[in-house]
């Protein structure tokens, strides 16, 4: 074992203040890590997951329902900066609908939705944070403009835990004296129960008579309070839940439930975790047949036990995760991130159990791609604040040299996104800056022209490219 480097990480976080629980934990892994460990689930140790009950088939009265929502709490992950879309902000902060009242963000609409249904169903319905060290001070700054959002007793965020990147060749704390901050690193959203812990969020939440929490990503708007899902939760007794829902040939990768055959527990893999050679089997749509849309639903005393039980430290399993220390530049340092995913707590937990929901529950944005979908017409915005598909979501491919960036792409999009309701897809090559009012329909492919093109106002593009206004 590189006890130097272990030491050495462990001096460090404690000279930043990070706490003596999230170190432990850092050290677990760091063991792990230094040990050879991989992380890695054979495709012979596993068995399809096959048994799922589905959102639509749940019978809940709505005193059920609503009785469990009035004890539940909502935990959005707000630690991403948005990076590989070129911001250095919380990507919660990006507009996603235009409206007559003016743009919303992420965080607006999050906020609507919790209001609507504190609204309908009279439950306080707490609404927490987990930022990290990047996104806390403008993220709290924008919900300032909700100061009806916190629950009395309750703090409106906590605090993800930081740890250092290691040097991927002898895994000691990474120098870059032209950017300290770069030398650290979130350490996955598996840190979300250590960080409970740390900030004392567990411990208010269940000293206010809280005793269940649905977590999801705070770029995943399709995750809205649903007090039926809470209802079916709080009557099924598991100490976890995950939902799931069915793959398509746009999910071959990424993280998938399994059964884990010694034991028989369910099992998240994530593709870093698949070995290579079982590759054409995880992806395998047929075979594999739900991934993991990452909303969870946590019983708190079950997870305060289990907490208790371990000294804070859940055997999470390892994600190596090689990177460089600027993210920017691939010619910096290598250096290796550990991290974790909440969404392995599942097999953490005798009882764990899995919901089917459909695709409307699982609306991320990870590029730019996904945020002209969400901005276009096939979604419609209700009075509740969900966003709900008119038609199947076409499939966008656009050019990488001209639209990962936000900047880039909101440049080239400026008089508001095409109309995508007839399109199956919409394939953009090279630089093309759309009008107002465009109409993209069927396979649309825009060709790289070899120099800045325009689509016109009003113009409709198809598999031949522009048709020409209409």
């Amino acid at each position: 074992m590189s006890s130097q480097g272990l030491t050495h990480s462990q001096r460090k976080m404690a000279d930043a203040g990070v706490h003596p629980t999230a170190i432990d934990v850092f050290s677990r892994f760091y063991e792990l890590l230094d040990g050879g460990a991989t992380g890695t689930v054979p495709e012979a140790d596993v068995a399809p997951l096959t048994d799922v009950t589905h959102r639509h088939d749940l019978a809940i009265t709505t005193d059920d329902a609503t009785d469990a929502l009035s004890r539940t709490a909502l935990i959005k992950l707000n630690g991403g900066l948005g990076t590989s879309m070129g911001m250095d902000r919380a990507k919660s902060l990006l507009t996603v609908r235009d409206t007559t009242d003016g743009p919303l963000t992420f965080l607006d609409i999050i906020a609507g939705q919790v209001r609507a249904a504190r609204t309908t169903t009279g439950a306080r319905l707490p609404l927490l944070f987990m930022n990290s060290f990047r996104t806390r001070d403008d993220t709290l700054a924008a919900l300032a403009a909700y100061p009806d959002l916190a629950v009395d007793g309750l703090p409106l965020d906590f605090l993800q835990n930081r740890e250092p990147k290691l040097r991927a060749d002898d895994l000691e704390p990474v120098e870059w004296p032209a950017d300290p901050d770069l030398e650290w690193c979130p350490p996955g959203h598996g840190d979300l129960y250590t960080a409970l812990v740390t900030s004392g969020a567990l411990q208010q939440l269940l000293d206010a008579g809280y005793l269940y929490a649905s977590v999801s990503n705070s770029d995943n708007l399709g995750a809205a309070p649903d007090a039926a899902m809470a209802g079916w939760f709080a009557a099924s007794g598991a100490p976890f839940a995950a939902e799931v829902a069915r793959r398509t040939p746009a999910d071959r990768k990424g993280g998938h439930l399994v059964v884990r055959r010694s034991d028989g527990r369910l099992v998240l893999r994530e593709t870093a975790q698949t070995p290579e050679e079982d590759l054409a089997a995880a992806g395998d749509i047929e075979r594999h047949r739900y991934f993991n849309t990452n909303n969870l639903w946590l019983d708190l005393r079950a997870l305060a036990a289990e907490l208790d039980r371990t000294g804070g430290v859940l055997e999470l399993p390892l994600i190596r995760n090689p990177k460089t220390v600027d993210p920017t530049d691939p010619s910096s340092t290598p250096v290796i991130q550990i991290e974790s995913a909440m969404g392995a707590a599942i097999e953490v937990f005798e009882g764990s159990t899995v919901i089917e929901v459909d695709r409307n529950r699982f609306l991320p944005v990870k590029a730019t791609s996904d945020l002209l979908l969400l901005r276009s017409d096939v979604y419609e915005l209700g009075d509740d604040f969900t966003l709900t598909a008119q038609v199947e979501a076409p499939l966008i491919d656009l050019d990488g040299a001209y639209y990962k960036l936000v900047g880039d792409f909101d440049a080239r999009f400026g008089q508001g996104a095409p109309s995508l309701r007839a399109a199956r897809g919409l394939t953009v090559r090279g630089d093309w800056t759309f009008g107002r009012g465009v109409v993209a329909e069927g396979d649309a492919v825009l060709e790289d022209a070899g120099e800045p093109s325009s689509v016109p106002d009003g113009a409709h593009v198809g598999p031949g490219g522009v048709l020409g206004a209409v």
